[in-house]
């Protein structure tokens, strides 16, 4: 889809490019480019598109991993982008078959954990605290701005919103979801225009880069920042968390979502035959793609281990407890290390 000075949105409203219309560039991975300011009432706002990869993976500078292929960082982002393209109408159905439907359990623990309680006027002393356990958190300042970041198809975000209105009462929270993909987007577009939220300010849609955020959203402006299972994909782990804390406010909660390391050596073993084998066959049969899910599998065995990542955590300013898991540790593993929720707080 390419820019014009008005466009129409997947919601069917017309935006012109004073109001940021889409500006979607084809093939974009989920975790890279710029965007403009947002209007929170659009479904869609716009951004620069990425500059166009080379036409081959050969060249000079410097290289990083794709799956287990070694290809120039300028192609990685292309790549990726071709990967969810594919596979976004899929999406959720493939995430379903290939968890057993586990992954929805996973993403409640991960919201419960992040999402706001408390009502705006009531702050507490971050001080106090150390984020080691998420009973801990719950308790914390409330939260206003919320950025999920390669959350194209807003089950995060709405499960954010959801939590608050339903269990808490709390409707001053407001989400805005960072991703670089047009077609993640636009599912999520037609996601939420399901919902009660639709057309409000509580939930917008950016077109931009992880690596580098919108210059719409400011340091020390977010309370609190997810990404589920999108990290891996990025080709900077440092550039995203470091930006994380550019932009949370002191005392924000990070919250990474992510496909850990399993830690029982015979589970870690039959795990590993089904991943390499089941879910690229899935891949196939559900969605006509097995080198895309073959893709997926292979970034989960390239991504760091949990006290590794944890390690980037601190390392871009985080506090996060002990580097350990459970209470009072910087992680906490599900279903036996297959996915991890990492944790952190601004000072």
């Amino acid at each position: 889809m390419s820019a014009v000075s008005s466009t129409r949105t997947a919601f069917g409203r017309v935006a012109t490019r004073s109001r940021a219309t889409p500006n979607l560039a084809p093939a974009c991975s989920r975790c890279n480019s710029t965007s403009s300011k947002p209007n929170p009432y659009n479904p869609l706002n716009s951004s620069t598109p990425p500059p166009s990869s080379p036409s081959s993976t050969n060249g000079d500078g410097p290289t990083t991993h794709f799956g287990f292929k070694t290809v120039p960082q300028s192609v990685k982002e292309s790549l990726v982008g071709h990967v969810f393209t594919s596979v976004s109408p899929k999406y959720d159905l493939m995430n379903d078959s290939m968890s057993l439907g586990i992954h929805r359990l996973w993403k409640e623990s991960f919201v419960n954990a992040m999402v706001p309680r408390l009502s705006p006027s009531v702050h507490s002393n971050v001080n106090q605290s150390i984020p080691g356990s998420i009973s801990g958190w719950e308790n914390w300042t409330p939260t206003l701005k919320c950025l999920d970041v390669a959350g194209g198809t807003g089950d995060i975000a709405l499960k954010i919103l959801d939590k608050a209105r339903e269990k808490y009462g709390n409707r001053d929270v407001e989400v805005e979801i960072v991703d670089l993909n047009e077609g993640m987007l636009h599912e999520g577009q037609k996601r939420v225009a399901k919902t009660v939220y639709y057309n409000t300010p509580q939930i917008s849609f950016t077109h931009g880069n992880a690596q580098s955020l919108p210059k719409h959203i400011q340091d020390n402006s977010i309370d609190i920042y997810t990404i589920a299972f999108g990290i891996r994909n990025c080709t900077s782990l440092e550039a995203v968390l470091k930006e994380a804390h550019r932009v949370l406010k002191p005392g924000g909660r990070l919250g990474v979502l992510e496909f850990g390391k399993v830690q029982n050596p015979l589970f870690k073993e039959v795990y590993k035959q089904y991943s390499f084998n089941f879910i690229p066959l899935m891949g196939q049969l559900l969605a006509g793609d097995r080198d895309s899910y073959q893709y997926l599998i292979e970034s989960i065995e390239r991504f760091p281990t949990q006290v590794e990542f944890a390690r980037l955590v601190q390392e871009a300013g985080f506090q996060t407890g002990e580097l350990r898991e459970g209470k009072g540790g910087a992680w906490t593993d599900y279903t036996n290390g297959i996915c991890t929720f990492w944790r952190g707080v601004k000072a």
